[in-house]
């Protein structure tokens, strides 16, 4: 076979894998064809309408949370049941009868709550047989929806949390609860917003779909060539330099996909070839793009379905999401640079032939250095430049800023339309010619004004999610049905009406792949619903929290790994958003809970946050992970050895969510903006010597004792507060009974530890910690007032006689009767940051040890 049928045959079984992992293996042909694409494009178009003030404007159209879930879910399970075939045998070429007919029951039952939403809002809680019927079968449906979309795994953990709501009484007498009826059950799930549509859809239908439609229409419209073509133009000719360009694209990329299977498949077609042809080896080629691809669910501004989940359960804007996750996700990329870089080194690797002309290195850091300067500066004009613009011009202030970004459009497009467009190299050709990086750079820049506008509408107007993502997509809608048009009249061709022809077809398919790339990720958010509503109705919840705490003997550390595999086992059968959502749901609160007993406050951020990166490392947690196994159909190389090489160079995503919830500043909770650059730099330095560590190779090969002092200095840059409470405990106790003179020698923004007896919310007592911020006031007994906090003494006991509704006190848990046993007041000591001294003066000695083996070795050689 000849190597362009090999390529067509590759890209034909790559697509497959794509499709039944993500959009649904079902093509059909003729008229059920069209009405499964128009089905497709009409719920891109409803979301779109929904997220618009247009209803809002216009008087008609307007639904409320519930019913716009309601249509959600309708469209999203007809849409299932259409592209997605029951078995492997089923035909792909049209839809079978009986599957029209599941489709058209399913999506009635799911859009049950909105024909109906006057009538069940008159009867809460007292469903009709009619209600009961619709819920039962829709139930039924959706989780057979689920099997076909995401495989039996999810169905199968929503099935058993199913049984257990019905089958309570004779469930062994831990788990035993009062159980409940069939009526109760379908009232719960499917009747309220308690189950399926409960949080989960809700934002599956606010944030979700916009952000995945933005990403589509990006793709489509050009983006995601851009990316890989810009990524090898700057980077293809260094050392290994195709394994960094798959870095940067996949990172790029990840803007624009939030699934790792597809990610991995855009940019691996191009790039594991690639990567093979300077010396990678298959399973190297395919573990490198896996993981830079996997994290790209993990790179702000637009994060994977999950990250928007974590709005609502955490209750945090998602513009402080973004922040959270900044630093983490930033270093690990560069890590992941420094791995490929490595191996690179160990191998002897090459890079490609650059075609930039060959300028002095001094000249090209000068020309970096000035873009870098006229890029702040505009973005400080821009920045200032529209703070100042925006009260002076009031209500017109919307039409100017769209005037200015159309007229900076038109211009980068005019700029871009002097040179080629761009088309994507056979990466299987003898002769790979990288493209220049000016050139390819000015052809595309237009692409980066929708992520500008996205950025700005989320951090600087503080708009929601689901508003910013529809500004963003509105502006990508006007670049695809304009710019082939616009850049075949700036270079002046005729033929305009083919172009503007182009721009809609792109906008059409653009659409449609927005809404199939939604089915998923909406039946995954609808049945990950029966779990919580299953928690919250049985109280599941409290009694897994005592078998964990049981299964981890009260140890925060060993509940975090139990955490941690949990997250890997589920992820291997369900897709990260319901991991997150399962996960989440049964043990974040239990690991806050056993911190506040341990003495660890640990920020239900930092413990979303810990759950959200395991369940992405499960996408490349061998033997499932599918995005290894698409790598592996690319490379040619083994898939399980392929998903082993990946978690191996994934070992840095794996240790930070350990590392951040014993040393939240890496998530840059409450600190300033210079100390927060001060922790970049530090983590992205003990990021990389913590590579360096597990890949056994810095300067030159490391010796085993060298790889364990750089793990002890990496351990030490990321959490130096561990040594110094070794050597100097941070805290002193205090009488509790003496609280006001505590908080009156104590300095505003500090904190007092206390630790408090009583009951919890089903009258069993239990103790735990609390870290009280200290007040301003000019004393003890005025900042202990502020606090909303009134005490009384009891023999020796130290008592809460009263706690203001709405105060700080009754936010962090202070309740009337509690017993404060322990105060915890801070001491005046060395700062922890000084450990770092020892520790780099450490790595200082490892790598003088390396420079020396390695200037040594080349004359041994001789």
């Amino acid at each position: 076979m000849s190597e362009p049928a090999k390529h067509d045959d590759l890209v034909t079984e790559l697509e497959d894998l794509v499709a039944t992992s993500d959009t649904g293996a079902r093509k059909p042909h003729g008229l059920t064809g069209k009405l499964l694409l128009s089905v497709a494009a009409l719920w891109s178009l409803f979301q779109l309408w929904i997220a618009s003030p247009l209803p809002y404007m216009l008087g008609f159209g307007v639904f409320n949370s519930t019913e716009a879930r309601s249509i959600h879910l309708a469209l999203a399970v007809f849409l299932g049941f259409m592209a997605f075939p029951a078995f492997r045998r089923s035909p792909r070429e049209y839809v079978p009868l009986m599957d029209w007919l599941m489709a058209l029951v399913a999506a009635f039952c799911a859009a049950y709550i909105y024909i109906f939403y006057a009538a069940l809002a008159a009867r809460p809680g007292n469903p009709t047989s009619m209600d009961v019927a619709v819920a039962l079968v829709g139930l039924a449906l959706l989780l057979e929806a689920t099997r076909r979309a995401l495989g039996p795994p999810l169905m199968i953990v929503a099935l058993v949390f199913i049984v257990y709501s019905l089958a309570g009484p004779y469930m062994p007498d831990m788990l035993s609860h009062r159980g409940v009826s069939f009526v109760s059950l379908a009232n719960h799930q499917w009747l309220t917003t308690q189950g399926v549509f409960g949080i989960a859809v809700g934002v599956s239908t606010s944030f979700v779909f916009l952000f995945v439609l933005f990403g589509s229409l990006l793709d489509k419209a050009g983006a995601g060539n851009y990316f890989i073509k810009l990524a090898f133009s700057l980077l293809g000719h260094y050392r290994g330099g195709p394994a960094k360009a798959a870095v940067a694209a996949s990172g790029m990329t990840g803007l624009i996909s939030g699934s790792s299977i597809a990610n991995t498949v855009t940019t691996g077609t191009f790039t594991i070839p690639m990567m093979k042809r300077v010396g990678y080896t298959a399973e190297q080629a395919g573990a490198v793009e896996v993981s830079a691809s996997v994290n790209g669910q993990i790179m702000p501004p637009v994060m994977g379905a999950a990250a928007f989940l974590m709005v609502e359960y955490v209750g945090i804007p998602y513009t402080e999401i973004i922040k959270h996750a900044f630093l983490p996700a930033v270093i690990s990329y560069i890590a992941l640079f420094y791995i490929v870089h490595l191996a690179a080194l160990k191998a002897g690797m090459q890079g490609l032939q650059s075609s930039n002309p060959d300028r002095p290195l001094l000249r090209k850091l000068f020309g970096f250095l000035t873009g870098l300067i006229l890029i702040m500066g505009l973005s400080v004009a821009v920045y200032y430049g529209l703070g100042w613009l925006k009260p002076l011009l009031g209500e017109h202030a919307g039409w100017v800023i769209a005037l200015g970004l159309g007229i900076s459009y038109i211009a980068l497009l005019r700029v871009g339309a002097h040179y080629p467009d761009l088309e994507l190299d056979d990466p299987d050709s003898p002769v790979v010619i990288l493209p220049q990086t000016r050139p390819t750079l000015m052809t595309g820049l237009h692409y980066i004004l929708p992520v500008v506008v996205l950025v700005w509408c989320l951090m600087v107007e503080r708009l929601s999610p689901g508003l910013s993502a529809f500004w963003a997509t509105v502006f990508m809608i006007v670049i695809m049905l304009t710019q082939h048009p616009l850049t075949a009249l700036f270079r002046k061709e005729r033929n305009i009406t083919g172009t503007i022809r182009r721009g809609v077809d792109d906008l059409w398919q653009g659409l449609v792949a927005g809404a199939r790339n939604m089915i998923g990720i909406g039946i995954a958010t609808a049945t990950a619903g029966i779990i919580v509503g299953a928690v919250s109705q049985t109280g599941v919840g409290l009694v897994l929290a005592d078998l964990v705490e049981a299964l981890s003997m009260g140890n925060l550390l060993l509940m975090l790994a139990l955490t941690a595999v949990l997250s890997l086992i589920l992820g291997m059968g369900l897709p990260t958003t319901a991991n997150y959502i399962v996960v989440s749901a049964l043990l974040a609160p239990v690991i806050v809970t056993l911190g506040q007993q341990n003495g660890l406050i640990v920020p239900l951020i930092a413990v979303h946050m810990f759950v959200f990166y395991f369940g992405i490392m499960a996408d490349v947690t061998p033997p499932v992970g599918l995005a290894s196994f698409a790598a592996a159909a690319i490379s040619g190389g083994d898939p399980i050895r392929t998903g082993f090489q990946a978690f191996y160079y994934s070992l840095r995503t794996a240790a930070l969510p350990f590392l951040f919830i014993f040393n939240t500043d890496l998530l840059l909770i409450n600190v300033s903006f210079v100390y927060g650059v001060v922790i970049f730099i530090i983590a992205t330095i003990a990021m990389l010597i913590f590579a360096a560590a597990t890949q056994g190779w810095m300067l030159t090969r490391s010796r085993w004792y060298e790889s364990l002092l750089l793990l002890l200095v990496a351990f030490t840059l990321f959490r130096p507060g561990f040594w110094m409470d070794l050597l100097h405990d941070p805290y002193q106790p205090i009488p509790p009974a003496q609280i006001a003179q505590a908080l009156d020698r104590t300095e505003p923004d500090s904190h007092l530890r206390m630790q408090i007896s009583g009951l919890d919310d089903l009258g069993s007592p239990r103790t735990f910690h609390l870290l009280v911020p200290v007040p301003d006031g000019a004393t003890g007994e005025q900042k202990l007032d502020r606090l909303g906090l009134t005490l009384m003494q009891e023999d020796e006991r130290t008592l809460v006689d009263m706690v203001t509704y709405g105060s700080l006190a009754s936010e962090l848990g202070f309740d009337f009767d509690q017993e404060i046993i322990e105060v915890l007041a801070p001491v005046d000591r060395r700062r922890k940051e000084w450990m770092w001294i020892p520790a780099l003066m450490v790595f200082a000695l490892v790598a003088g040890l390396q420079w020396r083996r390695r200037q040594v070795a080349p004359l041994t050689s001789r």
